[in-house]
């Protein structure tokens, strides 16, 4: 894998050609806003958040997608970013049904630090306050949709490290939503396994355990690291040859 040299932020940094900007960002502790990233799981470009800046380049691109070229010259902080990502947090915030004071992560929400990140104290879009569905017909977890992003972290968890692909969207643009099956109830959910998986990569309240309350539930997502980690490298598999 050839290495490349580029600059970020005025810095010489280098890469492998098949690493994105993101994680080459990351290995050299330049932070990059992101919401719909997780390690662990393939990347779409999803939330926009990561966009960047190419000298040269009249477009913006998401970081998570984008692979390194030399000699390029990237800016990942800059006003125009800054006023692109304080808008994004905007919109999401009036797109959805965010009740922070109420919500079982408050101040573990992964939108509710982005919003303290862009210094959001108010929203210049108008609410749309849509009416959108509880489903708390599994027995161990529920779905709250006025609080999901469409991230598609669930989605993507369910299918590349669970298996089972419980997790699809239904309709488009403003009446995208998150259906489980064939958009059916989710505890009525056949090729659901209970693992829990999307519970625990949700960025926000969207998902989450049964009995928790206001500000109770903080999500840890190491986990996905080491399911993925370990599968690459075969760890399962020797335990279980030792262990017959």
């Amino acid at each position: 894998m050839p290495i490349l040299t580029f600059a970020m932020n005025g810095h010489q940094v280098s890469g492998h050609d098949d690493e994105t900007l993101l994680q080459i960002a990351r290995q050299h502790g330049i932070h990059i806003p992101t919401l719909c990233h997780l390690d662990g799981l393939s990347d779409i470009g999803a939330c926009r958040l990561c966009l960047v800046e190419i000298e040269g380049q009249d477009k913006l691109v998401a970081a998570c997608v984008t692979k390194p070229q030399e000699g390029m010259s990237v800016h990942t902080d800059t006003e125009r970013l800054q006023r692109y990502r304080r808008t994004i947090v905007e919109l999401l915030a009036s797109e959805g049904n965010h009740q922070c004071a109420v919500c079982v992560v408050n101040e573990h929400c992964q939108l509710q630090d982005l919003a303290y990140a862009v210094e959001l104290q108010y929203v210049r879009f108008p609410y749309l306050y849509p009416k959108r569905t509880l489903d708390a017909t599994h027995k161990d977890f529920v779905m709250d949709r006025n609080r999901c992003v469409l991230c598609s972290r669930c989605i993507r968890v369910c299918h590349e490290v669970e298996g089972a692909h419980t997790w699809d969207t239904a309709g488009r643009s403003f009446h995208c939503t998150i259906m489980a099956d064939m958009d059916q109830p989710w505890g009525t959910a056949a090729s659901c396994t209970s693992c829990g998986k999307c519970v625990w990569v949700c960025p926000t309240g969207a998902l989450f355990e049964k009995g928790q309350t206001v500000a109770e539930m903080e999500k840890h997502r190491d986990f996905l690291k080491y399911i993925v980690t370990a599968r690459r490298t075969g760890e399962w598999i020797a335990e279980e040859e030792e262990g017959e």
